[in-house]
């Protein structure tokens, strides 16, 4: 097995779908994972790149701020984030659980 985070491996359909025992909804799950660790990294990287916002936009005046490249390029070298649900979920580092199912009326 490859160790590098950013690599993508080929997985054995029997072990995602092994907790679930359902690879449609082992998908779903983390697919919903994926798009909570996407949008947890985009909130940390505009928080890191706020202080670099200017209320000018005059082409004169922007500079190229080498650490605010530094952060983009470390959030760009991190794993994608669905390679990162997927290694969880085979981990079982995820927590899911499906909705409660509606009540059926005796009389219905």
């Amino acid at each position: 097995m490859i160790n590098d985070p950013n690599s993508a491996i080929t997985r054995d359909l029997l072990q995602v779908e092994a907790e679930t025992e359902n690879v449609y909804l082992s998908t779903v799950i983390l697919s919903r994972r994926a798009d909570q660790i996407a949008e947890k990294q985009k909130e940390e990287l505009r928080g890191r790149l706020e202080p670099f916002v200017n209320d000018i936009d005059n082409l004169e005046e922007i500079q190229e701020n080498r650490e605010q490249i530094e952060i983009s390029l470390m959030y760009e070298r991190q794993p994608k984030p669905t390679l990162q649900a997927t290694q969880e979920f085979v981990d079982q580092k995820t927590y899911w659980r499906l909705p409660d199912a509606p009540a059926t009326e005796a009389g219905a």
